[in-house]
This record gives C-alpha cells, sequence and structure tokens, in this order.
C-alpha cells in the first residue's frame, strides 16, 4: 500500500506543474530511448532516495555490529588524608602518612545468546533486497507512464499530419471548383459544400495542433525540461516486438510475471524479514550475558593487588516479551497477505494486457493487410470521378471524410498496439532494453542483486 502511494504521489508530483508556451516553427526529434533516458537522468536519484536504499544498508551495517565493551574507572575513599596510619600491607604504618585512595579498573561487555544477532543481520539484508526491488518496481512503472506520455504526444502528431493533408487536398480541391464553377461545370451549391469542408477540415487542424501542444507540454513535465526544452517532437518511432512469451498459455504467462515481478519480489523479502523478526523477537526471552572483569588497587586493603570476574543477566519475570512476539506475528501475518494480494493482482494484470495486446495487435494487422489501400483507392477515384461530373459531391465529400476516418483510426490502433506491447511488458515484469535505469544500477551504492 506504500508503495502503490509513493508511486501516485510521485506521478502526480511530476505532472503537477503547469507550464505556459507557444508553439515554435522547428521542433528537435526526440526518441523514446532518449526521453527515457531524461527522465531517469532528471529523476533517477529522487526516485531511489524515496526508497531509502542507501538507508536500508546503513541499517544491515548496524545491524551487523557487535556491542562496544565498556571500560571503568573508579578512584573510592577520598577524603584530605586518606587511610593514614593504616596496618593494611599495602600502607606505611607511620600515623602520619595517608595510604592513598583505592583505584578500580573495570571492563564489561555485552554477550548476545540465542542467534539474536545473526536475525537482526539477515532481517535487515532482506529488508534491503525489499528496498531494491520496489526501485526496480519503480522503474518499470515510471518507463511506461514515460511511454504512455510519448505516444500521446505521437499521436497527436499523427492527426495533426493527417488534418494538415486534409487541409492540403482541399485547398487543391477548391481552386479547381472555382474554375469548373466559373466555367459552369458544378453548381455552386457543390462549390459552397465543398468550401464548408474545407473550412470543417481546417478546424481539425487548429484542434489537432491544440493536442500537439498539450501533449508535448505533458510530456515536458514529465521530463522536468526547462521552457525552451518544448522545442521537440515525438520521432514516429514503435516498439521492436520482441518474443516475451505472447504466444504462451495464459496459465504459462502468469507464471512467468510471478517468478519476475519485483513488487511481488518485494512483499516476498518484506515476508521473509518478518519471519526473522518474529523469531528474534521469540529469543528476546533469552537473556544476554554481560561479562565484568577488572583490577583493583587498594593500599588500605589487605590485599594490595586483586583481578575480580563477574557475570550479570537480566532476569525476565515482569517482561517476558509476549507483546513483541505478538506484535511481530500480526506484522508477519499482515506480510504475507501483502503477497497474496499482489499474486491475485498480477494474475488479473497480465489476463487483462494479454487480452488487449492480442486484440491491438489483430486490429493494426486487419488495417496494413489491405484496409489503408482500399481507403486511399476509394478517395481517388471519388475524387477523379467527381472531377469528370461522373459522381455527386455527395460522394465525394463522403470518400473523403471515409478516408480521413480509416487514418485516424489507424494512427490510433498503432499507438494502441505500442501501448499494449509495453503494458504487456510491465505486466510479465520483463526488461525489454531500453529502461535508461542501467546508468543509476551501475553504481555502486545502487547495485541492484
Amino acid at each position: 500500500m506504500r508503495h502503490s502511494l509513493f508511486i501516485r504521489s510521485t506521478i502526480f508530483g511530476l505532472l503537477g506543474s503547469v507550464l505556459t508556451f507557444q508553439a515554435v516553427a522547428q521542433n528537435v526529434p526526440l526518441s523514446l530511448d532518449e526521453a527515457l533516458a531524461l527522465f531517469y537522468q532528471r529523476n533517477l536519484d529522487l526516485i531511489a532516495a524515496q526508497y531509502n536504499i542507501d538507508q536500508s544498508r546503513a541499517d544491515a551495517l548496524i545491524a551487523a555490529a557487535i556491542p562496544n565493551p565498556t571500560l571503568g574507572v573508579q578512584i573510592s575513599e577520598l577524603s584530605n588524608r586518606p587511610n593514614m596510619g593504616s596496618n593494611a600491607t599495602g600502607c606505611n604504618h607511620d600515623a602520619n602518612v595517608s595510604c592513598g585512595p583505592a583505584e578500580y579498573f573495570s571492563f564489561s561487555q555485552l554477550i548476545e545468546v540465542a542467534g539474536k544477532r545473526g536475525l537482526r543481520i539477515e532481517s535487515s539484508g532482506f529488508a534491503t533486497q525489499a528496498a531494491e526491488s520496489d526501485f526496480r518496481d519503480a522503474v518499470r512503472i515510471f518507463s511506461n507512464m514515460v511511454r504512455d506520455a510519448y505516444y500521446d504526444l505521437l499521436l497527436a502528431q499523427q492527426n495533426r499530419w493527417l488534418a494538415q493533408e486534409i487541409v492540403d487536398h482541399y485547398q487543391t480541391i477548391s481552386k479547381a471548383n472555382q474554375l469548373r464553377m466559373n466555367s459552369g461545370d458544378i453548381a455552386e451549391s457543390d462549390f459552397l459544400r465543398v468550401k464548408m469542408e474545407a473550412m470543417r477540415a481546417q478546424s481539425d487542424l487548429d484542434t489537432a495542433q491544440t493536442a500537439v501542444e498539450q501533449a508535448q507540454a505533458g510530456l515536458a513535465v514529465i521530463l522536468r525540461w526547462p521552457d525552451n526544452g518544448l522545442h521537440f517532437e515525438a520521432k514516429e518511432q514503435w516498439p521492436d516486438i520482441k518474443d516475451i512469451g505472447q504466444s504462451l498459455s495464459k496459465d504459462d504467462l502468469m507464471n512467468k510475471a510471478l517468478q519476475q515481478r519485483p513488487d511481488l519480489l518485494a512483499d516476498k523479502q518484506r515476508a521473509a524479514q518478518a519471519e526473522k523478526e518474529l523469531e528474534l523477537a521469540r529469543r528476546l526471552k533469552y537473556p544476554d550475558v554481560t561479562v565484568n572483569a577488572g583490577y583493583a588497587r587498594d593500599p588500605s586493603n589487605n590485599t594490595l593487588n586483586s583481578f575480580f570476574v563477574g557475570v550479570s543477566v537480566p532476569v525476565p519475570v515482569f517482561d517476558q516479551y509476549q507483546g513483541q512476539s505478538d506484535k511481530a506475528a500480526v506484522a508477519l501475518n499482515q506480510n504475507q497477505l501483502a503477497v497474496e494480494q499482489t499474486e491475485l493482482g498480477i494474475r488479473s494484470d497480465v489476463a487483462t494486457a494479454l487480452a488487449t495486446w492480442n486484440s491491438a495487435d489483430k486490429i493494426v494487422q486487419r488495417f496494413q493487410s489491405g484496409l489503408l489501400d482500399d481507403a486511399l483507392a476509394v478517395r481517388n477515384s471519388a475524387e477523379l470521378a467527381y472531377s469528370k461530373g461522373a459522381t455527386g459531391v455527395l460522394d465525394f465529400i463522403e470518400a473523403q471524410r471515409s478516408y480521413k476516418n480509416v487514418m485516424r483510426d489507424y494512427s490510433q490502433a498503432m499507438i494502441n498496439r505500442a501501448n499494449a506491447y509495453y503494458d504487456l511488458v510491465k505486466a510479465l515484469g520483463e526488461e525489454v532494453g531500453n529502461d535508461n535505469a542501467s546508468g543509476y544500477k551501475a553504481q555502486d551504492h545502487t547495485q541492484l542483486q
């Protein structure tokens, strides 16, 4: 739950800025890999810090540390002239001579029993691994967030390109119709109908331009670019579809995801940590031993120099650490429940992503199997027939609209297919090679296991 809350809060934080900008005449092409690299260059250290990876490793060092020994010095029998005239062995028996104070030097060391230190080391190790798995899961989620924004921009650009093509096409037709109307080949009503469609196409272009600017702003905010960073456009770059198991059965894909997903691994590591914490809590009833040793020099005593050794052990009479054990048991149950819930979520993610991918891929294949060529052929034939007077203006306009709708649907289908592929990659926990967090992984303080 904390992990998902952080993901949402980070996304909202990245998207919360409001940018104002103006469209520019020329934009710098930006590839998907470049967008991912820029995002992690600007955000990876911040994301890793949120998951406290360095702090977890510091906690592991603390857990492995052996308690420090204690050295003590004590001076007693302090007075103006202590032990004057004592008949002790270490004193001068002259009544006018002071024997001096007594001196005690001690050393004590706490010795943990019942394997408590080893359990702490194992527990902290699982905590560090869970933090690193959370970080990898953040990379998985944020990579798709960048991809979604990138393809939103690419779709907006495709729609703008199509709108511009339609506008240019109608401008050519309108010029020809002006000549035909002047010569009496077409009626004025037909000329006006085509002119109205040209104006509608211009309105579509204006709307498409606004959508491009909004998509640029959305991607710029995610990338945390400065104001001049808005001078870019998405390259027409489609994913290199790799075999990530699309041909496997749904159950096999689910099992694959259950083995690879970093969020499930993190939950399992936290459950393993909880098991160690429960065992540690149960062993608290075995008291640790403190060994004491020292040296005493007491001139006023018959025994001048002596050594001493002792052992102290707390007696668990009133507090037998039952509360700590019960609390650790509750934490273990909660972590085991989190593992089960994550497994159910992964199965749902895979089933949904696989169904979406299969549908999106089939739709694109239908477009590419001849539908695009058919739409273009119908438009061209209708335009030719209209120019020769063999068909009416309504048939001509309908053919233009059909072409526009087919091309727009194809662009949307290509974007849906790309998003469906990367959603399946995310659902399976795969690494497709362009999650540009590799530079961060190479750093010494974030070596991911």
